[in-house]
C-alpha cells in the first residue's frame, strides 16, 4: 500500500517532527485510553506485564475487561520501543484508532518496562525474537479472531527479526506484521544516535532512564557488571557493551548490533509485512534503509520523505497523531 505522508508546513525537519510528537504537544484525543493489566509468567519463571485496551461502554459504567479475548474482531499487538510502554504517545494514538475500528489491542511490555523490575538478570534487547515468539503464540492461543502485530522502533526490529528467523512458521501465529521507524541496521542506527546533536538530545535521554534501571538490576544481582564503568557511560554503544550485550549472550556491543539487526533476514519473511521508515528519521540513516531487492516478496516498503522518528503529526496546529495508526490499520485490514 502506498502511503504518501507529508508533515504539515509548520513542523519542518526530522528532529522537530520527532520531538514534537514525543512530548505530547499535539492532540492525543479527549480521553486517555483505559488499560487493564495482566501479568504473564514466562517460561523461565520471570514475568511480563500486558496492558489490554478496555472496551468503552456506557457512561458511568465499568469498562469491559478484555484480558481474556473472546471476539472474532482483530487483535492488534503493539511492541513498544526502547524504554517505551503503553503510556508512549504512539501507543495512545493507536489505542484511539483501534477503539474507533472496534478492534482489540494489547501492549506487552518488554521485561522491566512496565514500572516494575523483572526477576531474572536478563532484560530486553533489539533482537529478542525468542521473546516475541513466545508472546505472539500466547496471544494467538487466547484470541479467536485474527492477530496482527506492529512494532515501534526497537520493537519493530525485534518483530521483523522474529519473522525473518521463523520464516513460514510465522503464518501460523499472526496474519500480518508492520514496523514503524525500526532500526533494521543497528550498527548504522546506533552510531547515528551516538553522534553529534543526537548524542546530546536522544542518547542522553535514553541513558537517563536506562542507567538507573541497570543499577537497580545490579542491586538485584551484585557483580552483574562493572558499576564504575557504567557510571562513565555516555553513549548507547558503551551501555550495550557493558550491559545489554554480555547479559544476553553477545560478545560485545558490535556483535550484538550485528547479530540482532533484522535487515539481513528481511528476504526470508514469509507473511505480509509493511516496513514504514521515514527518510528524515534522525535515528535511522536513509542510507541504511532496505531496498526492494533486499526484501522478500511478502515485504512492502514505505519510505516517506517526512515523519521523523515516530512523529507523523498531521493537520492544522497543534495537529494530531491519527495519520500513522489510521494508515497501519487500513493496511492490516487489507491483509486479513
Amino acid at each position: 500500500m502506498t502511503w504518501s505522508y507529508r508533515a504539515p508546513w509548520w513542523l519542518p525537519g526530522g528532529n522537530l517532527q520527532t520531538i514534537y510528537a514525543a512530548k505530547g504537544l499535539c492532540s492525543l484525543g479527549d480521553k486517555p485510553p483505559i488499560w487493564q493489566r495482566q501479568r504473564w509468567e514466562t517460561p523461565d519463571e520471570d514475568f511480563i506485564d500486558v496492558d489490554w485496551l478496555a472496551t468503552p461502554v456506557a457512561k458511568d459504567s465499568t469498562p469491559k475487561n478484555t484480558n481474556q479475548t473472546s471476539t472474532d474482531n482483530p487483535l492488534l499487538v503493539l511492541f513498544h520501543g526502547l524504554e517505551g510502554s503503553s503510556a508512549s504517545h504512539y501507543a495512545i494514538a493507536f489505542a484511539h484508532e483501534v477503539q474507533r475500528n472496534g478492534w482489540q489491542m494489547a501492549v506487552p511490555h518488554f521485561r522491566g518496562c512496565s514500572g516494575e523490575m523483572n526477576l531474572m538478570p536478563r532484560a530486553y534487547h533489539s533482537g529478542d525474537y525468542q521473546e516475541i515468539d513466545w508472546i505472539l503464540k500466547r496471544f494467538q492461543s487466547k484470541h479467536q479472531g485474527p492477530v496482527v502485530a506492529v512494532g515501534i522502533s526497537l520493537g519493530g526490529n525485534a518483530l521483523m527479526k522474529w519473522a525473518g528467523e521463523v520464516k513460514a512458521e510465522a503464518n501460523k501465529t499472526v496474519a500480518a506484521i508492520a514496523s514503524v521507524c525500526a532500526p533494521l541496521d543497528l550498527i548504522a542506527s546506533g552510531h547515528a544516535i551516538d553522534s553529534g546533536f543526537n548524542r546530546i538530545a536522544y542518547a542522553k535521554m535514553f541513558l537517563d532512564s536506562m542507567k538507573p534501571r541497570a543499577f537497580a538490576k545490579l542491586d538485584q544481582y551484585p557483580n552483574l557488571f562493572d558499576a564504575q564503568a557504567m557510571q562513565s557511560v555516555t553513549t548507547l554503544f558503551e551501555f550495550d557493551d557493558i550491559f545489554t550485550a554480555p547479559l544476553h549472550g553477545f560478545k560485545d556491543a558490535t556483535d550484538y548490533w550485528l547479530r540482532a539487526s533484522a535487515k539481513p533476514g528481511l528476504a526470508d519473511i514469509a507473511l505480509p509485512a509493511w516496513l514504514i521508515n521515514p527518510q528524515n528519521d534522525p535515528f535511522v540513516p536513509a542510507s541504511s534503509l532496505p531496498s526492494g531487492d533486499e526484501v522478500g516478496s511478502h515485504v512492502e516498503l514505505c519510505q516517506p520523505i517526512d515523519g521523523g522518528h515516530v512523529g507523523f503529526t498531521s493537520g492544522a496546529f497543534p495537529g494530531t497523531l491519527h495519520a500513522l495508526p489510521q494508515a497501519v490499520l487500513r493496511w492490516f485490514d487489507s491483509k486479513i
